[in-house]
C-alpha cells in the first residue's frame, strides 16, 4: 500500500521521544483546538491484519504563551519524521519546529516541544500521519463482524466508541469533553462499502492512488466534543423514515436484519420529533443515522447524528420478541436521543457531570416514550424502577455521589453506573414534581439555549431552573435550587424519614437520618437532605398533589432541622408522606400507623391508596425488616396484600425484594416455608391471569408483562400447572419440524418456558437449545437463550456453558458473555459453579474482557448476594486480596460486593430465627 497523506511535510532529523514529566490528570489549559480535519482510510480486505491509517490536522488557538503541545494518543504509531506544524496568519504560514516529542502512558498524553514560544492570540496547524490496528476491543475505532448467510463468508466492518476517553485511540486529539470543536471528516475505503459519519455526505471521490477505493467527505460538523465522534465503514442496509420538515432518517442493520428495523425506524422520528417540541428547540443537524452494531460495549451510544447500538437495542421482530423486549428498545432509542440535546448540544465541562448527560436522557427518555406509547402506562413503572435500581446500590456506605471527582480515566467507567443513570434520573423527578411543570420546562430551556455548542456543569442548570421556578413562584424566593439540590448530588446515599405522630395533638414530628443496610455503621454521622415532604390522609386520599406542603430543611452545618406537620387526623386514620414516591427517601411510620395502612391494605378497599405507594410500602417495609427497624411479622402483613393485587407495580417491587430473600434461604434448611408462602401469595393472581395460558392478544400492556413477570416466577415456586405447562410447549418446539421457523411457544412467554424446560429436562433439551441458539437471527430471541442455557441443573453442562461463553474464538460474542455468566450465577446449582470459574480464571476473564473493566464489575452483584456465611465472606475476601493486580479498574464494583456480603451475614445473624416464626404464622 502506497498511501501520502495531505499535508504539508516537515522534515526533522533526531527527533526524540521520552517519558514525560507532566503527570497531572488533565490536559493543560494553554491551547483550545478550533478545527479538526480527519482523513481515515481504513483496509477491510485483509482480515489477518485489518489497520487503517489517517492524518489528524488540527487548528489550534493559543491562550496562553506555551513551548508546547500537549494532547491525547493511545495506541497509535504517529509517523514523526512527517509532523507538521506552521503558524496560520494573514501575512502567510510559517513553518515551526519541533525539538522533540514526550509521552505519559498514565494518561494517554503525546507532547510535542517546540522550537519556539507558541505566542498567545496566534492559530497554529499541527498534522499528524498515524496508524493502528483495527482493533478487537470494542472502543476506539474497531472491528466488528457478522457472517453472511447466503455465502456463509465472515464479513468485516469497521465502527467507533469513543466515549468516554477512547477518540485518542483513534486519532490524535485533545480528549476531554469541554474541548468542543467543529470536525471535517473524510473517510477511505473499498468502493463496495458505504461509508457513515456524524455529518451528510459532502462529496466523494477516487482515491488518488488505490484502485478501486474511494473518499467520503462528510459536511464540516458542529461544534462537539471528541467522544461525540463517529464514523463506520460497513456494508449495511438502510431503512429511510418520513420526517416531515425535519433532518434525513435512517436506520442501518445487516441486510438480512433490515426487516427487524420496521419498528425502530418508525419510533425514532416520533420520539426526535417529542423532543424538539418539549425543548423548543430544533434537533440542529441535517441527519440522524441509527446504527445496528453486531458488537458494541455499551447497550447504545449517542453519537451526535450517527447513533449506534447493539442489535436487541435496535432490531425488533414481532414473532421472535417480547413487548418487554419491545419495550427495552424503546427505551434505549429515546434515552439515546434525548442525548442530542442533554449531552451533545449541552455538555458537561467534565466526567464529574455525567449524571447531567445519563440521568436527563434516562428521566426525559421516559417522558417520551409515555408520551408515544401512552396506552403503555409505562412512566409511573419506568420512575419505579429507577428507584429501585439507586435505593438498592446508595443503602451502601460504600456508594457515591451523583457528582463525584474524576481523577483517572478508570473513575469516568466507574461512573457509568446506577448512581448516574437510575438516581440521576430519580431526582430529576423529584424537581420536576416539586417545580411542576412551567418551571422546570422553562429553566431546561433557557439552560439549553445559553449552553448550546458549550460546557457546563450542574450549577449552570440550577441556576437557570432557580430563576424560572421564582418567576412562576413554585418555590420561595428565599430557596434556591442549588441549595436543595446539592444535598441530593454531592453526597451519597439517601435519607429514611421517621415520622413519629401525637394522635392526640394531631401533628408528626419528622426526622431523617440515612438509610444504611451495614447495621454496624452509625447513620447519625451521615448527611442531611433537603426533603419536600407532601403528603395525604385517610379522608382526603389526595394522591394527585405531589407539590410539597412542608420541607425538611437542613442547617449551614448540614444538620436536620426538626420538622413538625400540624392539622393531621385522628387515631382511627392513617397517613401516608411522598405521595406518588415522588422523592427518592423511605418512609417510616410509627406502629399504630403501619397497622393502619396493613388494614386498609388487607381490605377490599386497598386501591383507594395509589399503586405507587402501595408499591412504595411493600419495597420499604422490606427493606425496614432487612435492617431490623420493623419486624418481618409486620412486613409479611404488607406484603399479604398482594393476594388481592393486580397491578404490576407493587408485584414487581415485591417480587425483586422477595428475590433477595430466596437466593439466601434457599441455601438452608427451612427453605419449604418460603416457597409455601410464595405459592399463597403468587396462585390467586397466577390462576386470575389464566396461568400459562396464551392469552396476551385480549390483554392490556400492562397485564401483559404482569403475566410474564408471574409465570416466570410461578414456576421457579412450581404454582399449580405452571412447570408442565411449560414444559408441553417446548416439547411441541422440538417436535417442529422446522424449529427455526416455526415456534409455538408464545414471545412473551419463552423466557420462563425455556428457563424451566432447561432446568427440569436433559441434555437433549440444552443442546436443542443451544443450535437455536447458533441459527437465530434475531439479537433479542438470541439473548433470551442465553439467559436460560444458564438454568441447567447440570454441573457440568453449566461448566461448559462457561467454557464456551468465554471461548474468544466461539459462537458467543464478547459483550454477550455477560449474560451467560449471569444466568449461571444467579441460579442455585450454578452458583458455586460460577463463583469457582471466576476464583481460578480471574486473569484470563481480565485479559478477555480488557480493557472494558466495567464488564468485569458486572459480574458480581449476582454473586454477592448469595454469598451469607462468615467463611464464604472471608473466601471471597482472601481472592480479592490475592488478586488485586488483575482486578485493577473494579476497586468500586468489588468494595460495593464486600459490604453487600457483609449486609448478607449481618442479616443471618439477625434474621434468620425469627423469619420463619413470621413466615408460619401467616401461612
Amino acid at each position: 500500500m502506497n498511501w501520502v497523506p495531505i499535508l504539508v511535510a516537515a522534515f526533522w532529523l533526531g527527533l526524540v521521544e521520552s517519558e514525560s514529566n507532566y503527570n497531572y490528570h488533565r490536559l493543560p489549559t494553554a491551547l483550545r483546538p478550533q478545527k479538526y480535519d480527519l482523513h481515515i482510510l481504513t483496509i477491510l480486505d485483509y482480515p489477518e491484519d485489518l489497520r487503517f491509517s489517517g492524518t489528524s490536522r488540527i487548528a489550534i488557538e493559543v491562550l496562553q504563551n506555551t513551548n508546547n503541545i500537549t494532547l491525547h494518543s493511545k495506541n497509535l504509531h504517529i509517523n514523526e519524521s512527517r509532523i507538521a506544524l506552521k503558524q496560520i496568519s494573514s501575512e502567510g504560514n510559517t513553518d515551526i519546529c519541533v525539538s522533540s516529542t514526550e509521552v505519559n502512558s498514565l494518561h494517554d498524553f503525546y507532547i510535542l516541544n517546540t522550537c519556539k514560544e507558541l505566542l498567545t492570540g496566534h492559530v497554529y496547524e499541527l498534522t499528524l500521519p498515524f496508524s493502528a490496528e483495527l482493533n478487537r476491543q470494542l472502543e476506539g475505532y474497531y472491528r466488528s463482524s457478522y457472517v453472511d448467510p447466503v455465502t456463509n463468508e465472515t464479513r468485516w466492518i469497521s465502527i467507533t466508541q469513543f466515549a468516554p476517553a477512547s477518540a485518542r485511540s483513534a486519532f490524535p486529539c485533545f480528549d476531554e469533553p469541554a474541548y468542543k470543536a467543529p470536525f471535517l471528516v473524510t473517510l477511505g475505503y473499498h468502493q463496495s462499502y458505504t461509508g457513515l459519519s456524524n455529518m451528510p455526505v459532502k462529496e466523494t471521490r477516487a482515491h488518488e492512488s488505490l484502485s478501486d477505493f474511494m473518499w467520503t467527505e462528510f459536511q464540516e460538523s458542529v461544534p462537539m466534543s471528541t467522544y461525540l465522534v463517529a464514523y463506520s465503514v460497513n456494508d449495511f442496509s438502510s431503512k429511510p423514515s418520513t420526517l416531515p420538515s425535519g433532518p434525513q432518517f435512517r436506520t442501518w442493520a445487516r441486510r438480512n436484519a433490515i426487516d427487524q428495523c420496521d419498528y425502530a425506524a418508525e419510533f425514532g422520528p416520533k420520539v426526535l420529533q417529542f423532543y424538539d417540541e418539549f425543548f423548543d428547540i430544533k434537533f440542529p443537524l441535517p441527519k440522524i443515522d441509527q446504527f445496528a452494531a453486531p458488537d458494541l460495549s455499551y447497550n447504545a451510544m449517542e453519537n451526535w447524528g450517527l447513533v449506534t447500538y447493539r442489535e436487541p437495542r435496535l432490531l425488533f421482530s414481532a414473532g421472535h420478541s417480547s413487548l418487554a423486549d419491545q419495550q427495552e428498545l424503546t427505551y434505549v432509542v429515546a434515552h439515546e436521543l434525548a442525548h442530542q440535546w442533554f449531552g451533545n448540544l449541552v455538555t458537561m465541562k467534565w466526567w464529574t457531570d455525567l449524571w447531567l448527560n445519563e440521568g436527563f436522557a434516562t428521566y426525559v427518555g421516559s417522558l417520551g416514550v409515555d408520551n408515544i406509547h401512552t396506552d403503555w402506562h409505562s412512566k409511573d413503572r419506568r420512575s419505579l424502577s429507577s428507584l429501585r435500581t439507586s435505593f438498592r446500590l446508595d443503602a451502601l456506605v460504600s456508594s457515591h455521589p451523583i457528582s463525584r471527582p474524576i481523577e483517572m480515566v478508570s473513575q469516568i467507567t466507574e461512573s457509568f453506573d446506577e448512581i448516574s443513570y437510575e438516581k440521576g434520573s430519580s431526582v430529576l423527578r423529584m424537581m420536576h414534581l416539586f417545580l411542576g411543570e412551567e418551571a422546570f420546562r422553562s429553566g431546561l430551556k433557557s439552560y439549553l439555549q445559553a449552553y448550546a455548542y458549550k460546557n457546563a456543569e450542574q450549577d449552570n442548570l440550577w441556576e437557570s431552573l432557580t430563576k424560572a421556578a421564582h418567576k412562576t413562584g413554585s418555590l420561595p424566593k428565599d430557596y434556591a435550587i442549588k441549595t436543595i439540590m446539592d444535598s441530593w448530588t454531592l453526597q451519597a446515599g439517601y435519607p429514611v424519614v421517621n415520622v413519629t405522630r401525637d394522635y392526640e395533638g394531631r401533628s408528626a414530628t419528622l426526622s431523617q437520618e440515612r438509610y444504611i443496610r451495614n447495621t454496624d455503621i452509625n447513620r447519625s454521622a451521615y448527611g442531611c437532605w433537603w426533603v419536600p415532604v407532601s403528603y395525604t390522609t385517610q379522608v382526603e386520599k389526595d394522591f394527585n398533589n405531589t407539590a410539597p406542603k412542608a420541607w425538611m430543611e437542613c442547617s449551614q452545618t448540614g444538620e436536620s432541622v426538626p420538622t413538625t406537620i400540624d392539622l393531621l387526623p385522628g387515631p382511627e386514620e392513617w397517613v401516608i408522606l411522598n405521595i406518588q414516591l415522588s422523592t427518592p427517601y423511605k418512609a417510616n411510620y410509627d406502629a399504630r400507623n403501619w397497622q393502619l395502612l396493613i388494614d386498609t391494605l388487607n381490605s377490599d378497599q386497598f386501591q383507594s391508596i395509589h399503586v405507587i405507594n402501595r408499591a412504595q410500602f411493600v419495597e420499604d417495609v422490606l427493606y425496614f425488616a432487612w435492617t431490623g427497624e420493623q419486624d418481618y411479622g409486620t412486613a409479611l402483613q404488607v406484603t399479604n396484600y398482594l393476594q388481592r393485587e393486580r397491578d404490576i407495580i407493587p408485584w414487581k417491587s415485591a417480587l425483586d425484594n422477595l428475590k433477595l430473600l430466596n437466593r439466601i434461604l434457599r441455601q438452608t434448611p427451612n427453605f419449604g416455608l418460603f416457597k409455601r408462602y410464595m405459592k399463597q401469595l403468587l396462585t390467586p393472581i397466577y390462576e386470575h391471569l389464566n396461568g400459562t395460558n396464551d392469552t396476551f392478544s385480549s390483554m392490556q400492556q400492562n397485564e401483559v408483562l404482569l403475566k410474564t413477570l408471574v409465570v416466570n416466577v410461578a414456576c421457579q415456586y412450581h404454582v399449580s400447572d405452571c412447570v408442565p405447562q411449560a414444559q408441553s410447549y417446548f416439547r411441541r418446539w422440538r417436535s417442529e419440524p422446522d424449529p427455526d421457523e416455526s415456534n409455538p411457544v408464545p414471545p412473551n412467554l419463552r423466557s420462563t418456558v425455556y428457563c424451566t424446560a432447561i432446568r427440569e429436562g436433559t441434555e437433549e433439551d440444552w443442546d436443542f437449545l443451544w443450535t437455536r441458539f447458533r441459527r437465530s437471527n434475531v439479537g433479542s430471541e438470541r439473548q433470551t437463550i442465553l439467559s436460560t442455557l444458564g438454568c441447567s441443573k447440570e454441573v457440568w453442562i453449566l461448566q461448559r456453558y462457561l467454557e464456551r461463553a468465554f471461548d474468544p474464538k466461539g459462537d458467543i460474542r464478547r459483550q454477550d458473555s455477560l449474560l451467560s455468566f449471569q444466568a449461571v450465577v444467579s441460579r442455585e446449582q450454578g452458583f458455586p459453579v460460577a463463583k469457582s470459574y471466576l476464583m481460578e480464571h480471574v486473569d484470563f476473564m481480565v485479559e478477555y474482557y480488557y480493557p472494558q473493566t466495567r464488564s468485569m464489575a458486572r459480574l458480581l452483584p449476582p454473586l454477592c448476594e448469595q454469598i451469607y456465611t462468615a467463611n464464604d465472606l472471608n473466601e471471597f475476601r482472601a481472592f480479592v486480596n490475592k488478586s488485586q493486580q488483575s482486578l485493577k479498574g473494579v476497586e468500586q464494583a468489588i468494595q460495593q460486593s464486600l459490604e453487600a456480603m457483609v449486609t448478607n451475614v449481618q442479616w443471618m445473624d439477625r434474621n434468620y430465627p425469627q423469619i420463619f416464626d413470621s413466615l408460619q404464622r401467616n401461612l
